[in-house]
């Protein structure tokens, strides 16, 4: 692809970035790919698109089962910049989030708490509260989730006291989170409200509604469940932001797959279908999804239904596959009336 080996040879990194997936597409062989690498990880150091290429970088390096590799980008840049004040403290952010996303809680705490001490001598308040708050994530990744409230708890303390009150209330949803994984559905609860009577964001007040769905699961009052899912979906339709459906979507059909798992086809059909009323008059096609899902539930159970018309009337593919999905769960080769 012409276009990619111009911006490479010209180092135009965001050029680089543009043209890298479809480039990815067409090399025929790993030792093209490798040295496409190597003039990547050059220019990594040389780009202000530094950590978005770093990113791409290492992803593929993942893909070939060498993610090593791919973080020694983000390691050289942070030894490039180091004694250079906010560019060293950015490169250290950057190589803890890396090792977060790549999934290694531990070297990601590890960096974390370097650039903890860095912000503390800076006496940057907001800075510090967010360290500590990733921090207490990647613990309660580690299921150590009393010394992730520990640290979360800290972080809240500071943006409460410089009046940072969305980061306020994010730092209240992650310890509703956590005190919900320990079991204290009370305390989360608590939490839960205090984020709910607030002046909130849109994506706050439906990360919220998800995990009060997740607490009223775990008590088995499954309509409160449902509830608190809908009202997630239909804030994100409130402010129109597919962001946030999209979350909010994938949350309550995941939600659905467990159930239809544990064979909960009741708990299914007498909830989804209020679901598909909330529906109605906002989008069709999500209205036929939801109603068809109640009907498959009762297909399952062995009960009369319309599951295959209210299927066929639906337009929407992926709609579709998502149904197919929930269809096959349970499902053996000798079952074959499903």
């Amino acid at each position: 692809m012409e276009e990619f080996k111009k911006a490479l040879e010209s180092k135009d990194c965001q050029k680089v970035l543009e043209y890298l997936d479809d480039y990815l597409e067409i090399i025929e062989s790993e030792e093209e790919l490798r040295e496409i690498l190597q003039r990547l990880e050059e220019l990594a150091l040389e780009c202000e698109e530094a950590y978005e290429l770093a990113h791409e970088i290492t992803h593929i390096y993942a893909h070939l089962d060498e993610l090593e590799k791919g973080l020694e980008v983000y390691k050289r840049l942070v030894e490039k910049y180091r004694g250079q004040g906010e560019k060293y403290l950015d490169a250290l952010y950057h190589l803890a989030d890396a090792y977060e996303h790549f999934g290694m809680p531990e070297k990601a705490i590890e960096t974390y708490e370097n650039l903890l001490g860095l912000e503390r001598k800076l006496e940057n308040k907001k800075e510090e509260a967010l360290t500590l708050a990733h921090i207490a994530i990647n613990y309660d990744e580690l299921e150590e989730a009393e010394k992730a409230i520990e640290l979360m708890e800290k972080a809240s303390a500071i943006f409460k006291e410089i009046g940072d009150e969305r980061n306020y209330l994010v730092s209240l949803l992650d310890l509703a989170h956590f005190y919900y994984e320990l079991g204290d559905y009370e305390r989360a609860e608590e939490l839960l409200s205090e984020i709910l009577k607030t002046p909130r964001d849109a994506e706050i007040e439906a990360n919220a509604r998800i995990v009060e769905a997740e607490i009223k699961a775990a008590q088995e009052d499954f309509k409160k469940a449902f509830h608190s899912l809908k009202l997630a979906l239909l804030k994100s339709l409130e402010v129109d932001d597919e962001e946030i459906f999209s979350i909010a979507f994938e949350a309550l059909y995941n939600f659905i797959a467990e159930l239809f798992e544990e064979k909960m086809y009741r708990e299914i059909y007498e909830n989804v279908e209020r679901l598909a009323e909330a529906f109605e008059e906002i989008n069709k096609e999500y209205e036929k999804f939801f109603k068809a899902v109640a009907e498959l539930a009762k297909l399952k159970e062995g009960l009369e239904n319309q599951y295959t018309k209210l299927y066929e009337s639906i337009t929407v593919e992926e709609l579709k596959e998502l149904l197919g999905e929930l269809k096959k769960i349970g499902t053996s080769v000798l079952n074959l009336n499903l």
